[in-house]
């Protein structure tokens, strides 16, 4: 039987004026948004709403700004009857993932992720790490590039697993630079240095991950309603300790987004809807599987009735 996945983006998703329509227009999306300002003590909605888009891309209030506004759109796609079998997020997106599956409430993961992002900001000096996305280049081949590149004394790793042929790395400055190059000779179509505050998903954010583990011990997880599918294995889970140990272990991980597409479709998921800003995601599921899956960026109040509309239309 054919089943639905909802994906939920990650960093770089975000921009001023996300969720607007939405909290100009549903009285829940307004609550959930206006919510977060008392939550975290910090005016959070305006610069949501209307930016300025440096403030917002800080790693702080980006990822709370994202799960906000993810978690808003699943709660009205929820209330208009559509429901997922399987959820996933991209890296910061998991924690949006685990709220859609019941395993956390907003609030607790609201304040989490703003404490993901304080310490990733403060992981590494500003200057010291970097992250290029490889386009062209096949993981194994990537894979021994960075390998070589780390062993002469530079980290780099495989970072961002997205789709064929599109794998970001991490890791310090030179090391990245060196990896980008060699990548160059190997064939890469292009590598292009994306514009982060730190070296994400590498070894360097180690701090992050420790400070992390620590906040995140004390918090409730639950039994998840549906299966979660990891970011660092794309294995579907719903077991509240492992949940939360992955969420841990993911700060320093690869995340495998390729995979997880993947094995969604292994799931017999044909139907996959991405709630939040943006339609990254979407596109990498097209890039994994081009045909016989039907792909809704859900962003807005007129791109859900669209989604709905169609959707209906597949169900019936």
């Amino acid at each position: 039987m054919a089943k639905i996945a909802f994906l939920f983006p990650g960093q770089g998703s975000q921009h001023a004026g996300m969720g607007k329509d939405i909290y100009e227009n549903n009285p829940g999306a307004k609550q959930r948004i206006d919510s977060v300002d008392d939550t975290l003590g910090h005016p959070l909605s305006g610069l949501m709403l209307n930016g300025p888009d440096e403030q917002l891309k800080r790693t702080e209030n980006a990822q709370p700004s994202l799960l906000t506004v993810s978690t808003a759109l699943f709660e009205m796609l929820k209330e208009n009857g559509l429901k997922p079998d399987y959820t996933a997020g991209h890296s910061l997106g998991e924690y949006a993932a685990l709220v859609a599956a019941g395993v956390i409430p907003f609030s607790d993961a609201v304040k989490l992720v703003r404490q993901r992002g304080l310490f990733m900001e403060e992981a590494v000096p500003s200057g010291v790490g970097a992250m290029a996305a490889v386009m062209g280049v096949e993981r194994e081949e990537l894979q021994a590039i960075t390998d070589s590149v780390s062993e002469s004394g530079d980290v780099v790793q495989l970072a961002n697993l997205n789709a064929p042929g599109q794998i970001v790395i991490s890791g310090a400055k030179e090391g990245v630079e060196k990896a980008g190059e060699l990548a160059k000779e190997k064939g890469a179509k292009r590598v292009i240095p994306l514009q982060v505050s730190g070296p994400f998903h590498s070894k360097l954010m180690q701090p992050a991950q420790d400070k992390l583990e620590s906040v995140l011990s004390p918090v409730a997880f639950h039994q998840a309603e549906v299966p979660v599918v990891a970011n660092v294995n794309a294995k579907e889970e719903t077991d509240p300790e492992v949940l939360k140990q992955q969420l841990v272990d993911q700060v320093t991980s690869p995340v495998y987004w390729e995979d997880t597409i993947r094995r969604l479709l292994e799931l017999d998921v044909t139907t996959f809807v991405e709630a939040g800003p943006g339609n990254v995601l979407s596109g990498l599921v097209r890039r994994v599987q081009r045909r016989g899956v039907n792909v809704y960026a859900v962003q807005d109040i007129e791109s859900m009735e669209k989604a709905l509309e169609k959707i209906k239309k597949e169900e019936s």
